[in-house]
């Protein structure tokens, strides 16, 4: 067989488990199949490889893939006001209502708020490391050799990683619509009332917040950690003319932010052990718009 034409055979063979390493690292579906034709955009260029000279060659095109993703996690930090590199998680509104069998399964295929919301706290070698050593079972040294660090920075970047990740179990992970919602609600009242000591109570001590302000309002993209960092967000929230309409994102309890009746962001909170756990706060007017035209 030509090696142009086994190569081609070869990757699209393994096109869908790239795939899911790239939707893995990346978080948006779109993102990851752009990072996998990318890849195989340079691989496929005549000279680019030797193919009798790989000993492996699906290992071979895990690293080539999984260091167009690292490119791409880096473009977003360095360019977050460039909308080509703006991304954020696959999210799926709707009103206050029970979801069903199907809608269940959707959401069980995708990567989790909870998860999501951690994995863009990382930097882009952390997530790497993260996810290649421990959803696909790569050695630190096959890792280091895409991030370009010693295999123990290697290691060290991936064990930090993984205690944010795992700071809440995702067995802890409250699934009742109902006390997700009382839960948000109190947040809430609380924040409008400036009661601290209240907010205090109800975050859980590893809480995360991600604001996500997209190619919109890059300036506001940030990732705040700890309950007492948080409150002092959350009494911001204290504004005249606002309200909060509940709806559900990605199975979870969520609000629309609306100041002076004009939406501007979608909140949503993953509950845990009866305390807030994260919150991710979407501020791209443009989703924004989407998401809640996706309610009507």
């Amino acid at each position: 067989m030509d090696p142009a034409e086994q190569l081609s055979r070869h990757f699209e063979e393994n096109r869908q488990r790239l795939s899911a390493l790239a939707y893995r690292i990346l978080g948006n579906r779109t993102d990851a199949e752009d990072a996998v034709q990318d890849a195989w955009v340079r691989l496929s260029r005549p000279g680019a490889i030797d193919i009798a000279a790989v000993t492996n060659l699906d290992r071979w095109m895990t690293t080539a893939v999984s260091r167009t993703c690292l490119n791409k996690l880096r473009a977003r930090a360095a360019r977050p006001e460039n909308p080509a590199d703006a991304t954020g998680p696959e999210l799926h509104t709707r009103p206050v209502q029970a979801l069903n069998p199907e809608e269940h399964a959707l959401l069980a295929e995708q990567v989790s708020l909870a998860l999501h919301i951690v994995l863009e706290s990382l930097t882009p070698p952390e997530r790497l490391a993260f996810v290649l050593h421990d959803s696909f079972g790569m050695s630190f040294s096959e890792i280091a050799a895409v991030i370009g660090k010693s295999v123990e920075a290697t290691r060290k970047l991936a064990s930090r990683a993984r205690r944010r990740v795992h700071a809440v179990d995702p067995d802890e992970i409250e699934t009742d619509p109902a006390v997700q919602r009382s839960l948000v609600n109190a947040f809430f009242a609380a924040s409008r009332a400036g009661d601290l000591d209240t907010l205090l109570t109800l975050l859980h001590p590893e809480i995360t917040f991600h604001a996500d302000g997209g190619a919109t309002r890059p300036a506001a993209t940030a990732t705040i950690r700890g309950p007492e960092d948080v409150t002092r967000r959350a009494a911001t929230f204290a504004v005249s003319d606002t309200t909060f309409e509940p709806i559900t994102v990605n199975s979870t309890a969520a609000v629309i932010v609306r100041a002076n009746q004009r939406p501007v962001s979608i909140m949503a909170f993953v509950i845990a052990h009866g305390r807030i756990a994260r919150i991710y706060s979407l501020l791209d007017q443009p989703r924004v718009g989407q998401l809640i035209s996706n309610l009507e």
